[in-house]
């Protein structure tokens, strides 16, 4: 038992950089990703193209590749044409590769949001004299916060499991640090046993809380 909840205890001790990655990368996520659903959503043929290459190739490629991509192949470019970049600290990397990854799926979460609210919305704010970014703002969006809330929590549940791939580029976060643990100790099944209790522990709150955001909304869409 003792060696167990000492797995437990290593994998816990990176609990912090994946929240801290996480976190921020949805905050990234979030604010792209509205760019990104507008753009999807633009009268201009060619800023919709662009929009929609960007998504099909951010969700059409492993976020393990794309990581790469970011922490070795970007410097590597730059290096190449003159300009002296690299990663001081690969934490910034992830957290940039994990948001522009997340921006993707946010978007498209976005999108149908604001596609779902009735389009005399948009003519009633127009009529009271808001333009149509006013209306965007002040109407449209709010209202397609409220539908999408749920869908973007589950994205924060879905992001914070896909950081276990950031190992990869030498993130010490949950998934790493069991396995410098079970490398140095050759305890495989209890390092990777408490990898999985500790993401579980964050996870089935978070579902059971987006459970519940549904079940209220439900209630309030019935009641109105």
């Amino acid at each position: 038992m003792e060696i167990y909840l000492k797995g437990i205890g290593i994998a816990y001790s990176g609990i912090l950089v994946t929240l801290q990655i996480t976190i921020f990368a949805v905050i990234i996520g979030v604010m792209a990703g509205l760019i990104v659903a507008l753009g999807k959503m633009s009268k201009f043929k060619i800023v919709k193209i662009a929009f929609s290459v960007y998504v099909e190739f951010l969700r059409g490629t492993p976020l393990v590749v794309q990581a790469l991509i970011m922490y070795a192949g970007v410097p590597m470019l730059l290096q190449s044409n003159g300009i002296d970049f690299r990663w001081d600290n690969p934490v910034i990397a992830a957290t940039v590769v994990c948001g522009i990854n997340s921006s993707a799926y946010v978007a498209e979460i976005i999108r149908g949001g604001l596609q779902a609210i009735d389009k005399g919305q948009m003519e009633a704010a127009r009529s009271i004299g808001m333009n149509h970014a006013q209306a965007m703002l002040y109407v449209i969006i709010p209202q397609a916060f409220r539908i999408i809330l749920p869908a973007l929590t589950n994205e924060f549940i879905s992001l914070l499991k896909e950081t276990a791939v950031l190992s990869m580029i030498s993130i010490v976060e949950v998934t790493r640090k069991s396995m410098l643990w079970a490398a140095s100790t050759f305890e495989a099944w209890p390092a990777y046993l408490g990898t999985a209790f500790v993401y579980l522990s964050i996870t089935i709150p978070m579902s059971r809380l987006v459970a519940y955001m549904e079940r209220r909304m439900a209630k309030s869409d019935q009641s109105s």
